[in-house]
C-alpha cells in the first residue's frame, strides 16, 4: 500500500520522533514533509532541529535558511543563526541576526525568553562594537567628551542612541535646504537686540494674560475644513494664542498695547506673505499640556521662541534632540521636522513666538516663495488644506 501521509501528518509524526529523541526518524519525517510543502515553515524547522540532534550542523543551517526564506521574522531560527555564528567568532554576523531577533513584536509567550536573550546579546555586541570605534577615532584624534557638533550627532544615529528625522512639511517643501534641526544663534545678528528687550516684552505680555478672555485656543475648528489630529487641544484654551500679527497682518488692537515687542521686532527678518505670514504671538502652554507631536506647513521658514515664562518641568523636542526654555535666550529650529513640546509643572509657559525666512534663501528666493504662498492663500482662502 502507497503511503498517503499528508505533509501535516508528516510534520505530526517527525515532532514525536522528536520528542522521542530518535532525530534520524524525524529527519526522514521532515524531509518528506518539506518535500512536499517547500514554503512551509514549520516542515524546515522540524528538518533544522533533527539535523542539530544529529550534529549534521551544515544540513542543520541549510533547514535554517529555508525557515528564514519563508520566515524572515522566526526567532528559532535567527537565533540558531546567530549562536552558530558567535561560536564561529563572528561578531558582525552574529550582532545582526541577534538584532533581528530582538525587534521581534507579539511574540508566543514561550519565545519571549529567547526574544530577551537577543536583546541582551545585540546590546553586547553593540557596546563592543561601540568601543572598538571610539578606541579608532581617538587614535585619530577625536575626543570622547565633545558632546555637540554634527560628528557627534553622526555618532549617535551610528550607535542607535538617536532616530533619524527630516523635514516632512505638510504642504510646502523647498528642495536642497539643510537638514537641520535647532539652529544656532551665530547665524542671526539681529538676536541679541531682540533678546536686551525681553524684559520689556514679559511686561507686555503679563499685562495682556491678566485679562482671562484675552488668550484664543491656537488649534481651532473651522467647519469648512477637515478636523485637524492635535486630540484633546483642538478648541482648547491649554494651548492658547495673543496674536499681534496673523496671517501677514498686524491686528492693531494686539500691537497697540505692545509697543515694546513690536518695536523689538522690526529688524527681525519675519517672513512676508501677504494672507498667511508672518505669524507673531504670546503663545501660553498651560500646566500639565503636552502638544503632540507635529510638523508645519513648510521648510521654507525657521520658528522662533522668546521664551517669557518658563517654570522647570518643560521641554522642547525638535527631531532627535531635545532641549529646554532659558528666559531671555531663543530657540530656532525647523517646524518642518517632527517637533513636540510639553509643560509637567504647575505653572503657566509663555513665549513669544513668531516665524522667519531661513538664512539659506536668497532675496529671489524669499520674493518667490512669498508669491507662491500668497497665491495658495487666496485661492484657498488662508488655508493650505
Amino acid at each position: 500500500m502507497s503511503d498517503v501521509r499528508g505533509p501535516e501528518q508528516l510534520k505530526r509524526e517527525g515532532e514525536a520522533a522528536l520528542r522521542s529523541h530518535d532525530p534520524s526518524a524525524a529527519r526522514r519525517l521532515f524531509e518528506a514533509a518539506a518535500a512536499a510543502g517547500p514554503g512551509d515553515a514549520a516542515a524546515w524547522w522540524g528538518l533544522a532541529l533533527a539535523c542539530k540532534g544529529l550534529g549534521e550542523e551544515v544540513a542543520q543551517l541549510a533547514a535554517a535558511d529555508k525557515v528564514l526564506t519563508v520566515d524572515p521574522a522566526h526567532v528559532p531560527a535567527l537565533m540558531m543563526k546567530a549562536d552558530h555564528y558567535a561560536r564561529a567568532g563572528d561578531g558582525r554576523a552574529a550582532h545582526a541576526f541577534y538584532l533581528v531577533a530582538s525587534t521581534a513584536r507579539e511574540v508566543r509567550p514561550e519565545l519571549a525568553t529567547e526574544v530577551r536573550r537577543a536583546q541582551r546579546e545585540s546590546e553586547r555586541y553593540t557596546r563592543s562594537y561601540e568601543t572598538q570605534l571610539m578606541e579608532s577615532l581617538a587614535a585619530a584624534g577625536w575626543e570622547s567628551a565633545r558632546k555637540d557638533g554634527p560628528f557627534a550627532h553622526a555618532l549617535d544615529l551610528l550607535f542607535g542612541r538617536r532616530r533619524i528625522y527630516f523635514q516632512e512639511p505638510t504642504a510646502f517643501f523647498y528642495p536642497e535646504l539643510p537638514q537641520r534641526q535647532f539652529y544656532e544663534r551665530e547665524s542671526f545678528p539681529w538676536l541679541a537686540a531682540l533678546e536686551a528687550q525681553t524684559e520689556a516684552i514679559r511686561e507686555e505680555f503679563l499685562a495682556v494674560a491678566q485679562e482671562g478672555d484675552a488668550f484664543r485656543p491656537y488649534i481651532e475648528s473651522d467647519p469648512s475644513r477637515p478636523r485637524r489630529e492635535y486630540g484633546r487641544l483642538l478648541d482648547n484654551p491649554d494651548w492658547s494664542a495673543f496674536y499681534l500679527i496673523r496671517e501677514g497682518r498686524t491686528v492693531e488692537a494686539a500691537a497697540t498695547r505692545c509697543p515694546a515687542t513690536m518695536a523689538a521686532l522690526a529688524e527681525v527678518p519675519l517672513t512676508d506673505a501677504p494672507g498667511r505670514t508672518p505669524a507673531v504671538l504670546f503663545s501660553l502652554l498651560r500646566p500639565k499640556t503636552r502638544i503632540p507631536p507635529h510638523t508645519g506647513y513648510t521648510n521654507a521658514r525657521l520658528i522662533c521662541h522668546l521664551p517669557l515664562v518658563v517654570p522647570e518641568g518643560c521641554g522642547l523636542r525638535v527631531g532627535n534632540e531635545t532641549r529646554t526654555w532659558t528666559p531671555g535666550r531663543a530657540l530656532i529650529f525647523d517646524d518642518s521636522m517632527e517637533h513636540e513640546a510639553w509643560n509637567d509643572s504647575e505653572e503657566l509657559r509663555a513665549v513669544l513666538l513668531f516665524d522667519i525666512w531661513r538664512p539659506e534663501l536668497t532675496a529671489e528666493d524669499r520674493k518667490l516663495v512669498a508669491a507662491l504662498i500668497a497665491a495658495v492663500s487666496d485661492y484657498a482662502g488662508g488655508a493650505w488644506t
